[in-house]
């Protein structure tokens, strides 16, 4: 196996770091990587802002539902969508109209989420070729309003995504994923064995948790997720307003 499969292959969440400066040279390295990844027409609507400052990042612990890894890892990595450079562009060649009518098109909602995700797992790719490790925050949207005045962030940029970075300080083990046939087909969606596979995987993963000796351990799957999603009914109710702020939708007219 290559190194770069077995890397993807050995990827695990990482909740604890080592009290250890992440060194600018890898940093440097982990945001060209970002920029490596493909996006629309070259358009490249993502920017990230790394968070160092410690109390920056202490209020964007507790702004994210209180996850203390935010605040004990060196870098805090807020990645964004942005079509603030786009209406930059639409200036630059002569037309102020049209900026606001572009980015209120809701398909910029699904490039700029797409965009953003292909770029963050270039960054953790990168980052754990180095030896770091990384977790996925998407709780950075929960207090939406409040990071996007942090973040000083301009119209047309919104918070998506946040990612820790450090050195890891525990090795939480491999999390089993879903059997293929309930994630791959051919030609077209088959919803044949989709419920077998998930029945397979609920007993696995009962086995797996019951190997743990941290979190649930009598559980399996199904019910894990529906417990998440269950809890998250009103979770994000900034984003509606962070996103007619930020220009993705019509402001009300009063």
């Amino acid at each position: 196996m290559n190194p770069v499969l077995e890397s993807l292959f050995k990827h695990k969440s990482i909740r604890k770091y080592k009290d250890q400066p992440l060194e600018q040279e890898k940093l440097d390295l982990i945001i060209k990587a970002a920029q490596a990844a493909p996006n629309w027409c070259n358009a490249q609507h993502v920017s990230i802002i790394a968070v160092k400052d410690q109390a920056i990042k202490d209020k964007l612990s507790v702004w994210c539902n209180n996850q203390p890894y935010i605040a004990s890892c060196p870098v805090f990595l807020v990645f964004c969508a942005d079509f603030y450079r786009t209406s930059i562009i639409f200036e630059k060649n002569g037309d102020t109209k049209n900026t606001e009518e572009l980015v209120q098109q809701l398909d910029n909602l699904f490039v700029g989420a797409h965009e953003v995700g292909i770029a963050m797992e270039n960054a953790i790719v990168a980052a754990e070729s180095m030896g770091l490790g990384t977790v996925c925050i998407g709780s950075i949207r929960r207090n939406c309003l409040d990071v996007v005045k942090e973040l000083n962030l301009p119209k047309y940029v919104i918070p998506m995504i946040g990612l820790c970075v450090g050195y890891p300080d525990d090795n939480p083990g491999l999390k089993p994923r879903l059997p293929a046939k309930a994630v791959y087909f051919e030609d077209r969606y088959d919803t044949t064995h989709v419920k077998e596979a998930i029945d397979e995987f609920d007993d696995q993963y009962n086995k797996y948790l019951s190997s743990r000796d941290s979190n649930e351990r009598d559980s399996n799957w199904s019910k894990s997720v529906y417990s998440i999603y269950t809890h998250l009914i009103g979770y994000y109710d900034d984003d509606f307003p962070m996103l007619k702020q930020q220009g993705y939708f019509p402001a009300e007219k009063k």
